[in-house]
């Protein structure tokens, strides 16, 4: 088995910004995604899906390193202020690189 190193950016936000969100992120580069809906408490108070609009979802993102600094950077500068929103990097190995 020959892995290929790319990142995993992960984004843990509301759910009311998905669509601009997934603009943006392929916009930036991304390939492909993952969704999912997600809850917690955090800073900005629990977040418990009971209704749409106080709902958050986790988006995955596979992509190259430079392609997840270009939607990090561009998420902190253009969503931190306004929306709950976290992101983390991990690098990762995949078997199929020719997707990402």
């Amino acid at each position: 088995m020959e892995g290929h190193t790319r990142k995993l950016l992960t984004i843990v936000t509301e759910a009311a910004v998905e669509g601009t969100l997934i603009r943006d992120i392929e916009r930036l580069g991304a390939h492909g995604y993952t969704i999912t809906d997600a809850r917690g408490k955090g800073g900005r108070g629990v977040r418990n899906a009971g209704w749409e609009a106080s709902g958050n979802i986790r988006i995955e993102v596979v992509c190259d390193a430079d392609t997840a600094s270009t939607i990090a950077t561009y998420l902190q500068t253009h969503y931190y202020d306004n929306y709950a929103m976290i992101l983390f990097v991990s690098s990762i190995d995949v078997l199929r690189s020719e997707k990402f």
